[in-house]
């Protein structure tokens, strides 16, 4: 009571002033928390749908009744998911290719980054011109460009004089991963960008002083710079092996001889088909064709199912990743 009559005292003597304040600071506060909680379902609300429809029987699809809590909760669906996916051997598979991938991919980026950031070379503007066009321009603009320059690849004529003919590396994982360690692969210019904003806002003083030192050039990136920048570069990591882990564009391109989990997923409609023309084919009153609903399950399932590890590594990275952001902004 007394803390409550203190209050209107000092309104009373503010002229009303702390008063509004506080409303004002109340009213600030309730809008936040309802934009943000706004926010949060709009993201949340379709991957809690799927989750939920993922432990649904299929008898809980069609049953109006059965909102959001299944009624008979089953496992099934993973089971069979997993076993249309192949999960495991393309988990392992995409795994291992994607790794690789991004860091290569990181790896030049970061050199490039550094390099834009602190040295002056002849074309710098014309050449970061280009990086920013990487960002811009979609890569199903360039398509046809990279299918007939993977498919007859070639460098200075070396291979066509050994060969008599270009090397074919299309449906090649090393066509893959040498987009990514030249610094071509999927958003790399966006990770170069990124780099080069953070590598800017280092004190020049501090590369100045391992000179001093006795560090030359290449010391001074690997021991001084590399070890500062590891948040940004966990950032730069998990942006190119989430896109990578989801791509379909190069995957298609590069990948089709391997189980890839977006091919995977991609296809499993049509695997579902005929899982249950093989199963059900035989019982006429069940048909040949697998019902919407329960299509849409499955799917749902995989989907969740190829999430899972980005969700995870998501967590396991979320402090550096959380760092690099509060960190770097867009320093120029």
């Amino acid at each position: 009571m007394n803390k409550f009559s203190g209050f209107w005292e000092r309104n009373r003597i503010s002229g009303g002033y702390l008063l509004k304040k506080t409303g004002g600071d109340l009213f600030y506060k309730l809008c936040r928390a309802i934009l943000l909680f706004g926010l949060c379902f709009l993201i949340l609300q379709p991957l809690l749908n799927k989750l939920s429809v993922s432990f649904m029987e299929q008898r809980d699809l069609y049953d109006g009744t059965v909102i959001s809590i299944p009624r008979h909760f089953t496992l099934s669906n993973y089971a069979l998911a997993g076993r249309l996916l192949s999960f495991w051997p393309s988990f392992l598979q995409t795994l291992g290719i994607v790794i690789t991938s991004s860091v290569l991919q990181i790896t030049a980026c970061t050199l490039a980054g550094y390099g834009f950031a602190r040295y002056k070379f002849p074309l710098k503007n014309f050449w970061f011109l280009c990086v920013m066009l990487i960002i811009v321009v979609p890569p199903q603009t360039i398509m046809a460009s990279l299918y007939l320059n993977f498919r007859f690849f070639d460098v200075f004529g070396i291979i066509r004089l050994i060969k008599g003919e270009g090397a074919n590396m299309l449906n090649s994982v090393a066509g893959f991963w040498l987009l990514s360690a030249t610094g071509m692969g999927l958003k790399s210019g966006l990770y170069i960008f990124m780099l080069r904003q953070y590598f800017r806002g280092v004190p020049k003083e501090l590369e100045e002083a391992a000179y001093v030192d006795g560090c030359g050039r290449f010391k001074t990136f690997v021991l001084l710079m590399l070890p500062d920048a590891a948040p940004i570069l966990t950032s730069c990591f998990l942006f190119s092996f989430v896109w990578q882990w989801t791509d379909s564009f190069y995957s298609t391109l590069f990948l089709t001889n391997y189980n890839m989990l977006s091919s995977g997923l991609g296809g499993l409609a049509d695997r579902l088909s005929e899982w249950w023309a093989v199963v059900n084919g035989s019982n006429a009153s069940a048909g040949s064709v697998a019902p919407v609903g329960y299509t849409q399950a499955i799917i749902a399932t995989g989907m969740l199912m190829c999430l899972a590890p980005l969700i995870l590594l998501y967590l396991a990275a979320q402090k550096a990743f959380v760092e690099s952001l509060s960190q770097t902004g867009i320093k120029m």
